[in-house]
């Protein structure tokens, strides 16, 4: 049976282009700082986020754990938002390679108010950990691909400098963001001391991330990428992907969005399914079925031929990316209508 899949925009397949390119790569050994592909997709990416280097690394974990690292001492805190993946979705890797308590605060649909911030802010008293770093996501995979407003950015930039705090951004989506409200990725840059984003999920290559940040901040994450393994060689193979993505599918993502707010429309009048249309912002859908248990729901569409994943809670996810067609999404509201 062939699948509508969309469990997430992580299970895109490389087109032809983009094989055409991997296959022309020109490689050498990145340890040795050797590969030309990657050297140039770092340089682009640095560029492209106003800092001065970047690391290319193999998943948006490792971009946000080395960002982690390198901001933070042992025993340190790391301020985030109640909901996001580096707290829900990383396997507790702060507290096993950082040695850091993360301190999470419940946002609004995953957007952390400074205000918020500020009250659980430490005092210097001995008996508390420091307050390092936070951490922001954008878009916010749980709260439905929402988009952090700029000006909640600016305030957050503003009090962590302020009280030398770090800010590093997840920019996992940042450039689902960008299509939906024309502000540059250098411009979500600039108000942080670091940004990862990655090219496997809208973009659609098949691995992934990059990590940017000042030089010395860079050379941290460097020293660290290697001590956990992620040190891969001909990489090149893999950054030409990158690159032709970047070229690309940028612009294209709107597409996504468009069928995330057909998909989303049209399920709203089914029975029995609830989905809030003013947190469909960019590629994700978060919607709720009163119909049947959750783990049910997801095994009658499967029989059907449509794939979702569960969200958080009672929740549940569709993700919409470059491998599904419109027609397919109407298919597949088609699908969770009979059902």
């Amino acid at each position: 049976m062939k699948y509508i899949d969309l469990r997430s925009d992580t299970v895109t397949k490389p087109s032809k282009a983009m094989l055409d390119a991997i296959m022309n790569a020109k490689v050498g050994d990145d340890v040795f700082g050797e590969d030309e592909t990657v050297n140039k997709l770092q340089k682009r990416c640095a560029e492209l986020t106003g800092k001065e280097s970047a690391l290319f690394v193999p998943s948006g974990s490792m971009g946000n754990q080395l960002a982690i690292k390198s901001h933070t001492n042992p025993g340190d805190e790391v301020i985030c938002e109640f909901e996001s993946h580096v707290f829900n979705y990383e396997t507790a890797a702060p507290s096993v390679i950082s040695r850091v308590q993360m301190f999470p605060i419940q946002g609004v649909n995953g957007v952390m108010s400074v205000d918020d911030i500020k009250k659980n802010l430490r005092t210097k008293d001995y008996y508390f950990p420091v307050d390092r770093l936070i951490c922001i996501e954008n878009t916010h995979n749980r709260a439905g691909g929402v988009i952090q407003p700029i000006e909640n950015i600016k305030e957050i930039s503003e009090f962590s400098s302020e009280n030398d705090i770090k800010l590093h951004m997840d920019g996992a989506r940042i450039f689902n963001a960008y299509v939906e409200t024309g502000i540059t990725v250098t411009e979500y840059a600039s108000y942080v001391d670091s940004i990862s984003f990655c090219f496997s999920k809208g973009l659609g290559s098949p691995v992934g991330s990059i990590l940017c940040g000042d030089t010395e901040f860079i050379k941290r994450a460097h020293k660290w990428r290697k001590i956990l393994g992620g040190g891969m060689r001909q990489a090149g193979i893999l950054a030409s992907a990158a690159m032709y993505a970047l070229d690309h599918n940028i612009e294209r993502l709107k597409d996504d969005h468009d069928k995330a707010n057909f998909f989303a429309e049209q399920i709203s009048k089914i029975e029995g399914v609830d989905v809030n249309l003013d947190l469909v912002q960019t590629n994700i859908v978060i919607f709720a079925n009163s119909k049947y248990p959750k783990a049910e729901y997801i095994s009658k569409l499967k029989e059907k031929g449509v794939l979702i994943s569960a969200g958080s809670y009672h929740l549940l996810r569709a993700v919409f990316h470059l491998d599904v067609s419109m027609e397919e999404v109407a298919e597949a509201v088609n699908i969770m209508s009979a059902v």
